[in-house]
């Protein structure tokens, strides 16, 4: 028997409309039932043990407040039949050698899954809404083999592009114009060095926060290079940044690819090298969904009210199309 703290906790562990517990009656070779604030297994003494662990491993990432999909659930059955439990490893220990600053760590599966795959992949690319932690998260590994030196540096970029604004509209001179599009990733370095270390680092150029277009006609040995906000580089400055890689570098591409902010005409870079780089060895691409988002609740709402507007137009606007091409048959 596995009991359940709550109403709540149930939901979390079995999904919206029991969605979980469905998928892991067939997953998992144990009969599921759940009484109340319970759960029974039932079969041989081998299912109920490998299931028990399975469930049990589930519901202590729940209480660790993670978000569960069906990605997870598979991963858990998987280390379970494995010999092993998904729990015991820890971010700490999916990074090796690595610490994340501070008391930093993954909250949701896909944050871990993200994490994992900076420490094992050259390239990786993390894509989904606002607020899945997929800038904070690549600084945060940045710092984290600057720390434990296998790199030797750690420079963050961004195309100079907003809605609605261009460089030549805004006050000052060429750094205060640059400064507020990269704000986003001094504060996400603030949180992470103190004052005094990170305007040393930056004085011996151990970190570089620089627009896209200083990269061009440089070659990047021993660094950790992040791209954030990469939905609004072209096609050009793509290929440009991604050839910039050299020896014992990691490379990091963020962005939200229905937050585009190019004229309508010019393709993403983003989407585009998602399309050409998706079947490259050693180049990992990972997806958020709204269930990563860790800021205010109401922003993961947001994010998921905008998918389904934008899905309903879509079905409008074609709905519209084919009785067009009908009256005109």
């Amino acid at each position: 028997m596995i009991p359940l703290k709550s109403p709540q906790e149930a939901l979390a562990l079995l999904g919206q409309g029991d969605q979980y517990l469905k998928y892991l009656k067939k997953l998992l070779p144990a009969q599921i039932l759940v009484r109340g604030n319970e759960i029974q297994l039932l079969g041989t003494p081998e299912a109920v043990q490998l299931s028990e662990q399975v469930l049990r491993d589930l519901l202590t990432l729940v209480r660790q407040g993670a978000d569960l999909d069906e990605a997870t659930l598979e991963q858990a059955v998987m280390s379970a039949q494995g010999g092993g439990s998904m729990v015991q490893e820890s971010s700490s220990a999916l990074l090796g050698e690595l610490a994340l600053p501070g008391r930093l760590k993954p909250k949701t599966p896909g944050q871990k899954r993200y994490v994992e795959a900076i420490s094992q992949s050259d390239i990786t690319f993390g894509v989904g809404p606002a607020g899945t932690g997929k800038t904070y998260l690549a600084v945060a590994m940045a710092v984290a083999f600057l720390k434990a030196k296998r790199i030797k540096r750690i420079i963050l970029t961004r195309p100079a592009v907003e809605a609605g604004e261009r460089l030549g509209f805004l006050p000052g001179d060429l750094q205060a114009k640059i400064d507020p599009y990269l704000r986003p990733l001094y504060d996400a370095l603030f949180d992470m060095i103190d004052a005094e270390r990170f305007e040393q680092y930056l004085q011996a150029g151990v970190i570089e926060v620089a627009p896209l277009a200083f990269m061009r006609g440089r070659t990047l040995n021993d660094a950790f290079i992040i791209l954030d906000e990469a939905q609004n580089t072209t096609p050009e400055q793509m290929k440009m940044f991604l050839t910039r890689m050299g020896f014992n570098s990691r490379v990091v591409i963020t962005g939200d690819v229905t937050q585009i902010d190019l004229p309508k005409a010019q393709k993403s870079g983003l989407v585009e090298a998602m399309r050409i780089l998706k079947d490259i060895q050693g180049i990992a691409m990972l997806y958020f969904r709204e269930s990563d988002v860790v800021r205010h609740p109401l922003v993961a709402r947001i994010v998921k009210a905008y998918e389904n507007s934008e899905a309903a137009s879509q079905y409008s606007d074609g709905v519209s199309r084919n009785e067009d091409h009908a009256r005109q048959g």
